[in-house]
């Protein structure tokens, strides 16, 4: 691991502390897994981006998914 230096607003630090003493844990952890799961909601973010760029680019046409719609058939209903 490494160590970082970063800069926190008063308020933030205040409600920081709050939370990492009700969950039992401290700033660091907190902080990475935070970070973790800020990051992947970034990469999750730019993937649905690239494919609504990609739906743009080549719109699903009237019957590219009709084929499918007597596999998905469960029976008599």
């Amino acid at each position: 691991m490494r160590t970082l230096q970063m800069t926190f607003d008063d308020e933030l630090v205040m409600e920081l502390d709050q939370v990492v003493q009700e969950s039992h844990t401290n700033r660091s952890a907190f902080t990475r897994e935070a970070l973790r799961m800020a990051i992947a909601l970034y990469h999750q973010r730019k993937l649905v981006e690239k494919h609504r760029a990609g739906y743009l680019r080549y719109p699903v046409t009237p019957d590219e998914f009709s084929v499918w719609e007597e596999e998905q058939a469960w029976g008599e209903q």
